[in-house]
């Protein structure tokens, strides 16, 4: 049987009772019917798995102890970097969720010339908070031990100046060269861009030029914003990644 895996942000070593409060405690009892003395998984993100069992379940949250701690390794040997245009809502979700389980490592939300959804402050801060909790619910459902960072939201301009040197692609259903000749055979990653609903504007375009982003080919139609990147990302773990 499949045990449950879930996220929390606490050290796990044999021995430690961790508290899982909110909507981690509620998952498990309330959804999953779960009871003291049932098993579960914690990770908390440092590439481990944390074998427990509960001993404390109530209305306001539950305790599991840890029994043994064990190495998990299904990290993809090419590491992606999403810069995604931020779509709206679910599309949002959706992207982030299934890029996680797809084995991309880090995500940069940005705010281009085309963009319909624009945060700051508080609300930001919201956002990103459950954009975490949405990449964490992935992780805990595909079995990954390494939790992608996101970085907080920001203006293309910005964010562009921020990458390391690497590989940049972009997708251009125009462009000459095709996916599958992006990367070299054993390249340890790149950063695909993927603009938001209304696509990168010509202006946009230029400054992701300027940054290194080469144009490449997945295809000769045009994909929705949440279609693009999770075919591209599929094909490049095909290609370069967990199939190479």
């Amino acid at each position: 049987m499949r045990l449950t895996r879930v996220f929390v942000d606490q050290p796990l070593a044999p021995g430690v009772e961790a508290s899982l409060g909110g909507e981690v405690a509620a998952h498990l009892v309330r959804v999953l019917r779960l009871q003291v003395g049932d098993p579960c998984v914690l990770f908390n993100g440092d590439g481990r798995d944390a074998d427990a069992v509960l001993v404390e379940c109530g209305k306001r949250g539950a305790v599991a102890r840890v029994r043994a701690v064990r190495d998990v390794d299904v990290e993809s040997p090419l590491r992606i970097t999403l810069l995604q245009g931020v779509a709206r809502g679910e599309k949002m979700d959706l992207i982030l969720q299934k890029a996680t389980e797809l084995g991309v490592a880090a995500f940069v939300p940005v705010f281009s010339e085309r963009s319909e959804v624009r945060l700051e402050g508080e609300r930001a801060a919201k956002r990103l908070e459950h954009w975490q909790g949405v990449v964490h619910s992935a992780c805990g459902q595909s079995g990954r031990a390494r939790v992608p960072a996101i970085a907080p939201p920001r203006p293309l301009a910005e964010a562009l100046q921020a990458f390391p040197d690497g590989p940049r692609l972009m997708l251009d259903p125009a462009a000459p060269l095709a996916m599958r000749d992006a990367l070299a055979p054993a390249a340890p990653g790149c950063v695909l861009a993927i603009g938001p609903e209304g696509g990168w504007s010509s202006r946009d375009a230029m400054q992701l030029a300027g940054a290194g982003f080469s144009g490449v080919r997945l295809g000769p139609r045009v994909l929705r914003t949440e279609t693009a990147g999770l075919a591209a990302i599929a094909a490049l773990q095909a290609v370069h990644g967990d199939l190479r």
